[in-house]
């Protein structure tokens, strides 16, 4: 299998779609290698970083879901390497 690392940022706008962020990232588990959030309260937003290790299909499917919640932007930056496992 081809295994691609890569960084998915996302910018929470609407605290009404935590639930379904934090639901696909649970079921994306398997492949999270780390996490990190940060709440922005002057801004009234939450910043949230996920590392990824997986094939490249499920990083984009992962990152198109976040895409399309409501006030969620999400966008991904791969490695430039291939790991075969």
């Amino acid at each position: 299998m081809e295994n691609r690392v890569a960084v998915i940022s996302i910018i929470l706008e609407n605290s009404n779609s935590v639930e379904e962020v934090n639901k696909l990232i649970s079921d994306n588990s398997d492949y999270i290698v780390g996490r990190m959030g940060i709440p922005y309260k002057k801004r009234g937003l939450s910043i949230i970083s996920v590392v990824m290790d997986s094939p490249q299909d499920v990083i984009s499917a992962f990152s198109g879901k976040l895409g399309k919640l409501d006030g969620v932007s999400a966008k991904a930056a791969y490695s430039k390497y291939v790991f075969n496992d």
